[in-house]
């Protein structure tokens, strides 16, 4: 979950939005919390054993329990 969180900061998308329904809508916030997770994770995480390690605020903690599957 944390190399997806990297690879969502990561990315890099040129194209403009168009008219997104609600459901869109929700989405596109949910990955944008998975990519400022991502960006925690790239500035301030520390791998022990198979897991990462990051420090994150409440609002973070609670769309990086969203994200998990």
């Amino acid at each position: 979950m944390a190399e997806a969180a990297v690879a969502a900061w990561e990315r890099d998308e040129t194209d403009g939005l168009g008219e997104e329904s609600r459901e869109q809508y929700v989405l596109r916030d949910q990955a944008a919390e998975l990519a400022l997770i991502g960006l925690a994770v790239s500035e301030r995480g520390r791998w022990e054993g198979e897991s990462v390690v990051v420090g994150l605020d409440i609002a973070s903690s609670g769309a990086a329990v969203r994200a998990v599957p």
